[in-house]
This record gives structure tokens, sequence and C-alpha cells, in this order.
């Protein structure tokens, strides 16, 4: 029987502490869902654990007291929104976490807009600000019935019930978001227009390359005429003029 101080866990740890791909994929869910801490997203594990483990024993034998618990499993979980009223048990082996995180009640008072944040829909259910019907729920992991979702309200007692509240959200209709087929024909518009060059682009590079071209072969050709003239004027050519002055000279002198 046990104690009665002491609860019974709601949940089971998983076999390895130490798996990355699991560590991984535990962190992004409570980023996602505003979970607070682990065994959180283990309690909505073993809750999904146990209607598999159900389901699959339900489909092992054929009895009358099977059919019987098949068909109060079925309509437990179509009342928690989790599968069809038409499914069968087969249906309930593709359920995941998702689902089931999906349907707690600080999931859909944001998805109904009754709150800014996950953070702010957990203040509020656990402060007693929010109420299914008459009943005050203070547990952020509560499932709800898909038929009770229309129930969930503020507290009578909470100061949000006024409708002028600042810290209350004023529920908006959705724009009508655009169909996927006109986002795609406009990104593929924006990168043709930045593709296209300029008109006055065009015009300008040719004239800038011309100059460019012409003034480099006149470098060219200068530095050549400065190459010829320098080895027209040697030293030695200098030299040879010189001397016959020199001699004329001399000549002049024995003449005297």
């Amino acid at each position: 029987m046990g104690s009665p101080k002491k609860q019974k866990k709601k949940f089971s740890k998983p076999n390895h502490p130490w798996q990355k791909e699991r560590i991984l994929a535990e962190q992004e869910l409570l980023k996602s869902y505003g979970l607070r801490r682990k065994y959180e997203l283990w309690k909505m594990n073993t809750i999904l654990k146990n209607f598999t483990k159900q389901a699959k024993n339900l489909t092992a034998t054929n009895n009358k007291q099977v059919e019987k618990e098949r068909n109060q499993l079925l309509t437990k979980l179509s009342s928690l929104g989790l599968i069809g009223k038409d499914s069968k048990i087969g249906d309930i082996l593709s359920l995941t976490l998702k689902d089931i995180l999906e349907r707690r009640l600080q999931t859909v008072l944001l998805r109904k807009s009754m709150a800014k944040s996950f953070k702010q829909a957990r203040q509020l259910i656990v402060h007693q600000h929010i109420s299914l019907g008459d009943k005050t729920i203070t547990s952020p992991s509560f499932l709800v019935p898909s038929g009770k979702e229309s129930e969930i309200q503020f507290a009578q007692n909470s100061a949000f019930i006024n409708a002028s509240h600042p810290e209350r959200v004023v529920i908006e209709k959705p724009k009508k978001a655009k169909t996927a087929e006109k986002k795609k024909k406009e990104k593929t518009d924006v990168k043709k227009e930045e593709k296209k060059p300029k008109p006055a682009e065009k015009k300008e590079k040719p004239k800038a390359e011309k100059k460019t071209e012409e003034k480099k072969p006149a470098k060219k050709e200068d530095t050549k005429e400065k190459q010829v003239k320098e080895k027209k004027v040697s030293p030695k050519a200098t030299d040879k003029k010189e001397k016959p002055k020199a001699e004329e000279k001399k000549d002049t002198k024995e003449s005297k």
C-alpha cells in the first residue's frame, strides 16, 4: 500500500543519463513549450508510453472485456483531442510527445491568445487566475479535454477578469497569410532585380577601360624612344668627336 505521506512517482527517468541526441531533443522541447524542469517532460512521456502499452496489449487478444477496454481507451483519447472519433487502436501507436504537449493547459492558453508567452501562461495558472468552468486549476500540465476547451476563462476572483487590465492581451483575428506561391514569386522577382546591372554603370565602365588602354601604350612608346636616343648618344661617340678638335689645336700651335 505504501506510506500516505510519500506520493507515488508519476514519471520514469531515462535508462541512460548521458545520451547526446536525447538531451538536445529535450532541451528543444523545454524551450518551445516553456517547460521549467525535465521531469515535466518525462511525466508527459510516461503518459504517452502508458497509452501505447495499453494499445499493444489490447491488440494481442480478442474478448468481450478487451473490446470494452478498447472502446474506453478510444473515447478517452478522443475526448482529450489526441485522436479523432473514427480512429482505431493502430492510430494510438502513431502519437508523439508533441501531441500530448499541445494539450497541456499552458500551451492551450497561449494558443487561445489569453497570455503573451509561455512564462505568463504558467504564472496565471499557478497564481489561480485561470478556471475551467467553475473549477480553478493550478497545474500547468493539466490535459485539457477538447469539449471543455471553450470553458477556459479567467477566474471570478482574478483581476484579469477586467478587460481593461494592462497585462491582458486583446484577441485579434489573424491576418490572411500569403500563399506559398506568392512568396516564391516575390523572392524570384527580387533576385532578378538584384542581378540586373544598372544602365548608367554599363555606359561608364567601357569609357574608363578605353582611357586606360589608350594611356598604357603611349607610355610604352615614350620609354622606347628614350632608350633609342640614349643608345645614339653614347660616351664613345662623344670621345671620337672631341679628339679631332684637340688635334686641330696642336696643328695650329706648330704652324705658329
